[in-house]
């Protein structure tokens, strides 16, 4: 209990310098979370400002980058934290907003404390934003209804409901956005080996869609684009201290974001998917199903250090029989069904999500998810061509490419500071890391022991 009111008043305390004016924060300051510490370095080697235009109010809402991105947070939001936030100024904070931070931005009512509750709940219980995404033209299927229990049941702009991914860590991106689409769209490029701007540009046009939609403003200067840029790109987080295991950087180990931000990457590392048809890996270098190895050292550790070792070591190797997912077992010259294992997902070493673009539909989006999904809304899309029927809760990328096989494509996050900012999946239907695990077993057919879901669940809160 005591471990808890301490962290509750850090929190508290670091919301509150972070809104109202310090100037820095000290680099590696080490922030509590639920399972230890999570920590963010600066690569230029300095304390981390909270004065540029990352923090600054540059729309009409209130809103800054940060209202979403907070450094206790691994620079995305919990739900814990918004409900905390919720409670500190009564739902009156920037993020409570209605044009996307309520479940709709028609007919919501929010001038009591019960009604924000009542509008904001979904960014409360799951911490998610709603995107509203116009359909594309010349698509390949029409959306035939809309079952949305919150309004906004619009069959030409859809609205979907997602958790802000993390603005950091940002050099190890394949894809931008959980669907693409700062990567794809118009007037952005596709990030491609060995990265040769694509990224920084398509950073640059999300901090400026960022500002005129999420905050509500007139385009930011290309001085302030260009200051939230360098500022996102200066940053690594990780995990950095665990309750029981101690530093993550100690007896051998290489956890934490100094180790991280000396990592390897380009565009196609350790690829997981053959040369055909895909050709990603320009190296030739054939996939090495050890994607991580920070905790190898401690294989002969005793207590929670070789239960993350274990749990390591399980994400290399436990065996998944991967079917039925679009983008892979879909495609021309692989196979309908193989055996691999979590990296074949979340290949990028030391990291975790993919390392080219490779948009997947696992089934997080299905109505038919392992997991509770009934407080997103269906949509029914029906294929012009043939007639086929398909029910999701998120048709994911193929509402920015129009394609029919791209219904419910998303990409895989990065997997570093897991433990600061839950619930999990773009749409938070997994409250803890137990419900992701869930999911797989349920999906995938998995079966783990009650000690392989620990030392998995120690390992992933110690990214």
């Amino acid at each position: 209990m005591m471990k808890l009111k301490i962290i509750v008043v850090l929190v508290a305390s670091l919301i509150v310098v972070v809104s109202t004016g310090a100037q820095s924060l000290p680099n590696l300051l080490p922030l509590p979370d639920a399972t230890g510490f999570v920590e963010t370095y600066n690569v230029n080697n300095a304390p981390i400002s909270l004065t540029g235009a990352f923090f600054q109010s540059l729309g009409t809402n209130g809103r800054s980058c940060a209202s979403c991105h907070l450094p206790t947070e691994g620079w995305s939001i919990s739900a814990a934290e918004v409900q905390f936030r919720f409670r500190l100024t009564r739902g009156l904070d920037p993020i409570f907003r209605t044009n996307d931070g309520s479940v709709c931005d028609q007919n919501i009512d929010t001038s009591t404390v019960e009604e924000r509750r009542e509008a904001y709940r979904l960014l409360l219980s799951r911490g998610l934003i709603r995107i509203a995404i116009h359909m594309p033209a010349g698509a390949e299927f029409t959306v035939a209804n809309v079952r949305n229990p919150y309004g906004c049941g619009s069959t030409s702009t859809l609205s979907m409901y997602r958790r802000p991914l993390p603005a950091t860590n940002l050099k190890f991106l394949s894809t931008l956005m959980w669907d693409g689409r700062e990567s794809t769209a118009p007037s952005t490029e596709k990030i491609v080996y060995p990265d040769g701007g694509e990224l920084l540009r398509d950073l640059a046009h999300q901090a400026v869609d960022a500002t005129t939609g999420h905050a509500q403003g007139s385009e930011p200067t290309p001085a302030q684009v260009q200051d939230i840029v360098n500022f996102e790109t200066s940053l690594r987080t990780a995990q950095a201290i665990d309750y029981f295991a101690g530093r993550l950087n100690d007896g051998g180990a290489s956890g934490g974001p100094v180790a991280l931000a000396s990592q390897q990457f380009f565009i196609g590392i350790n690829d997981s998917f053959p040369d055909d048809p895909f050709e990603f890996n320009h190296t030739d270098a054939p996939f090495d199903p050890n994607v991580f190895n920070l905790f190898s050292p401690w294989k002969n550790a005793l207590g929670r250090r070789a239960s993350i070792a274990r749990g390591e070591e399980l994400f290399n190797s436990k065996p998944i029989t991967i079917s039925g997912v679009a983008g892979i077992n879909d495609v021309a010259g692989l196979p309908a069904s193989f055996s691999g294992t979590c990296g074949t997902c979340h290949d990028t070493p030391n990291v975790g999500n993919h390392s080219v673009s490779a948009p997947l539909n696992i089934g997080v989006a299905d109505v038919t998810s392992p997991l509770d999904v009934s407080y997103l809304p269906v949509f029914t899309l029906v294929n012009n061509v043939t007639g086929a029927k398909v029910q999701t809760t998120d048709p994911g990328r193929a509402l920015i490419t129009g394609k029919w096989a791209d219904i419910g494509k998303l990409k895989g996050p990065i997997l570093r500071g897991l433990a600061s900012r839950a619930p999990y999946f773009h749409n938070g239907s997994a409250s803890t890391l137990a419900d992701v695990l869930l999911f797989y077993e349920k999906r995938f057919n998995m079966s783990f022991t009650a000690q392989e879901k620990t030392d998995l669940i120690a390992f992933l809160n110690a990214l």
